[in-house]
Formats: C-alpha cells, sequence, structure tokens
C-alpha cells in the first residue's frame, strides 16, 4: 500500500491540478490532499474558504478509482515546524508530490521522498490566472472541472471575488 501526498492553495482548485492528481492516481494507492492556507478566505488571492475548496477537489475527483482524503491545513508559519504539522494534520503518507521549491525543500530536509510532476499548461491554469480571468469579466469556466464551476456558482463565488477586489 502507497500513499501519496499533495499540497496546494486550490483558489481555485483548475485542470492543472486535475491532471497531476490523475498522474499520481496511476503511481499510488491512495492520495492525501492537502489544502493550504486553510484558514484563508475572502482575500483577492484568497477568495475561497477551506470547506469550499474541499467541495471543489471532492466533486472534482468523484470518478477517480483511487482513494482520496481532502485536508485542510491551516497555516502555521514557522517552516523549520511545518512538515510535523502536516504530518499530525494528515494520515500518514510514504511520497511526495510537489513542484513548489519550500515545499521540496522542507520535505527533503525532514528526509521525506518528493517527487516533482510535469505541470499542465502552468501559463493558463493557474489560480492567479483563473482570478484574473474572473475578475476582467473573461471566460475562465474552461479552466476548471465542472464541477467546480457548480461550485462557485452554489457559493456565488464570482460576486465575491469582484466585491473583495472594490476598494474602498
Amino acid at each position: 500500500m502507497s500513499r501519496g501526498f499533495y499540497i496546494g492553495r486550490f483558489q481555485p482548485y483548475h485542470n492543472g491540478h486535475q491532471s497531476v492528481l490523475e498522474s499520481i492516481a496511476e503511481e499510488v494507492d491512495e492520495i492525501v490532499i492537502g489544502v493550504g492556507s486553510a484558514q484563508l478566505s475572502h482575500e483577492v488571492d484568497n477568495p475561497f474558504t477551506g470547506g469550499e475548496r474541499v467541495l471543489m477537489i471532492t466533486r472534482s475527483l468523484e470518478k477517480l478509482t483511487t482513494p482520496v482524503y481532502v485536508i485542510p491545513i491551516e497555516d502555521l508559519q514557522r517552516n523549520a515546524l511545518w512538515v510535523s504539522h502536516v504530518r499530525s494534520m494528515t494520515p500518514p503518507f510514504d511520497v511526495i508530490y510537489s513542484n513548489n521549491p519550500l515545499v521540496v525543500q522542507l520535505f527533503a530536509e525532514a528526509g521525506c521522498p518528493v517527487r516533482s510532476m510535469e505541470m499542465y499548461k502552468r501559463d493558463t491554469h493557474s489560480g492567479t490566472a483563473i482570478r484574473r480571468l474572473i475578475l476582467a469579466g473573461k471566460p475562465w469556466e474552461h479552466l476548471v472541472p465542472p464541477a467546480v464551476v457548480s461550485v462557485i456558482r452554489e457559493i456565488d463565488g464570482v460576486k465575491r471575488l469582484l466585491e473583495i477586489a472594490q476598494d474602498d
């Protein structure tokens, strides 16, 4: 039995994340997904709550045959303790999947095997790019799984992002 760990902010969860997780599912028996910065929401860079992001991910991965555990993880603000914090919040895992230099460094220093995954259309498939499209009133729905479009509509996420982006 092997279990992989993948962490991101998922603001929002998009097709790049979906592609990476589908690839990870071919390598491990189970996947633990950490929803990072879970305490942040209602900000331009972090418009969605931890629970909303869990919903986006869970619904998007319903057809994946590999079992998935989606765990919200709040920031600790102490990098030297972060790996221990993550481990305390998640089921045990054997390998970490990340391209984030800090995540790679921290887990490598803790003696954990880390694998980098090929990123999927990173120039267009990033939370930052998708949030910019939403704010500009341009099409963004094609960059996220249909389940994410549904969740964002359900929570009136476009309106929220537009409102929090306004100046006083």
